[in-house]
């Protein structure tokens, strides 16, 4: 049983990070991608530094721009206990 608990409980620390996906025109034309960190504080109640995903996209009127959660923004997140939650904003063009 309590190898059980022990599957169960290790599964959840391996869940995928949150991903946020969104289509500007068309989408994405090519696989030119620029990233950017959004920089988000205390849980993400309070965010410093937005990126502008218009400027991150150039001329480009089809894009995609992809906020995600990734597992380095996961354990930074977690060794400051919350405090600094960084995430990764991508835009394809």
């Amino acid at each position: 049983m309590k190898k059980i608990i022990l599957l169960i409980a290790l599964s959840f620390c391996f869940t995928s990070c949150y991903v946020h996906t969104y289509t500007v025109g068309e989408g994405a034309q090519g696989t030119k991608s620029v990233k950017e960190k959004q920089h988000n504080f205390i849980y993400g109640l309070a965010s410093g530094k937005t990126p502008d995903t218009q400027v991150m996209a150039g001329n480009a009127e089809d894009y995609h721009v992809k906020n995600e959660m990734t597992f380095v923004d996961g354990l930074i997140n977690t060794l400051t206990i919350g405090i600094y939650n960084p995430t990764t904003v991508t835009v394809t063009k």
